[in-house]
């Protein structure tokens, strides 16, 4: 391997390491929240009809997460229900709100 390429391979590795921490840093203090997204806003891994961030179909769907400050989450003042049911985020995954089909 030629220095150019062993010299690339160190720099692109350093820059994993400080990429990997900044992420890891920003989501300190930071907890999942479920059912609290819009459309389209939620972070990776949601629920079934969802393959990855940004992909939830409804706002507030219940198995579609987003990261918010620790503490936070069932706090959080979000609209109704159309039934008029209190609608609050969770720390686990929630049954409304869903898409259909």
């Amino acid at each position: 391997m030629s220095n150019s390429m062993k010299s690339a391979a160190i720099i692109g590795a350093v820059a994993a390491t400080f990429a990997a921490y900044s992420t890891t840093a920003s989501a300190e203090g930071q907890e999942k929240c479920f059912g609290v997204a819009l459309a389209g806003e939620n972070g990776c891994a949601a629920g079934p009809g969802t393959t990855c961030a940004g992909t939830s179909k409804v706002d507030y769907q219940g198995n579609a997460w987003t990261l918010v400050d620790a503490g936070t989450c069932t706090e959080m003042e979000l609209p109704a229900m159309a039934d008029g049911t209190a609608r609050m985020g969770s720390l686990e995954a929630l049954d409304r709100d869903l898409p259909m089909g």
